[in-house]
């Protein structure tokens, strides 16, 4: 199965998987069990920081260890943050700053949970251990598994 036939059988997997549930630790914890599943070896450690002040904290991940808080600005995760945007890095040793929370993980990608008012209110991590495991492709499919759990959780009257 291709790579993006793989991201649609998520994405719709997702849909079906959080609709109606407002938790957001359930939602998240579900979302980073479904990518670690559909995504298999590819993705070493998947999971959510979340947005508490100045400060992004561990959420829901799938993976071993992770670090606790990364400050604004700081590694791959707080530079999506502060940039508001989505990052590929094809290899962490050469992202300026990056925080190493496992030696293992060789590459990553990150991008931001940004809601309707445009506060960034999480972002999705995924390392692999594999070099240059990330491309556009991953991008975008990414994007819409972070915008269809923003519009559950954050983007409704609760």
């Amino acid at each position: 199965m291709s790579i993006e036939s793989q991201y649609q059988d998520l994405l719709t997997r997702l849909q079906g998987l959080i609709e109606g549930e407002t938790c957001q630790v359930s939602v998240l914890a579900n979302t980073t069990a479904l990518l670690h599943e559909v995504m298999g070896e590819r993705f070493f450690w998947t999971g959510f920081y979340l947005v508490e002040g100045d400060a992004l904290l561990l959420g829901p991940f799938q993976g071993s260890v992770a670090c606790y808080r990364i400050k604004r600005g700081r590694g791959v995760c707080g530079t999506a943050w502060e940039q508001r945007r989505s990052i590929v890095v094809p290899d962490v040793d050469a992202f300026p700053g990056h925080i190493a929370c496992s030696s293992l993980s060789r590459s990553e990608i990150v991008v931001p949970l940004i809601d309707a008012e445009g506060t960034v209110r999480a972002v999705l991590d995924i390392d692999s251990r594999d070099l240059n495991a990330f491309d556009d492709v991953d991008r975008k499919a990414l994007e819409q598994v972070a915008q269809i759990v923003v519009n559950q959780l954050y983007n409704t009257a609760q």
